[in-house]
């Protein structure tokens, strides 16, 4: 639906290891023993820093273009659809009562819905996506 592919600054530290930042998402910081680590863990620092947004009902952060050969990490498919359809609610102006009113669901149905923790349906994704004129592309590249 968009794109997630958020560049990362990995910072050797002279201990051993990686320290990873996302440049565009300040708040994502993690770190790990080496880069497969550290890049493994950069996942969940950065869905967890989305989800603040998302609680916040704050404007997702967007992407820079990363620099020639700059690593860049994503949330997990799950979470980029759900990250995509809150991106249309809020570049729509649409509130979660709203989008609730168009579904026919119950607001804590739209909660668990942006819930980056909840494991929703795709299905239901895929509803909500449709209630605010967009649809799920899913590619196998």
């Amino acid at each position: 639906m968009d794109d997630f592919d958020f560049p990362v600054t990995l910072t050797p530290q002279p201990e051993g290891g990686f320290v990873v930042t996302f440049p565009d998402v300040p708040e994502a910081i993690t770190q790990g023993e080496d880069e497969d680590e550290s890049l493994l863990y950069a996942v969940d620092a950065l869905e967890t820093a989305l989800s603040f947004y998302v609680d916040q009902r704050a404007h997702l952060p967007l992407p820079s273009t990363p620099k020639p050969g700059q690593i860049t990490v994503r949330p997990s498919p799950l979470e980029c659809a759900k990250l995509g359809v809150y991106r249309a609610m809020t570049e729509q102006g649409v509130r979660k009562a709203e989008l609730a009113r168009r579904l026919g669901w119950h607001l804590p149905q739209v909660d668990r819905l942006f819930d980056l923790r909840h494991a929703s349906r795709l299905d239901q994704i895929e509803s909500a996506a449709r209630a605010l004129g967009r649809h799920i592309e899913i590619r196998v590249t």
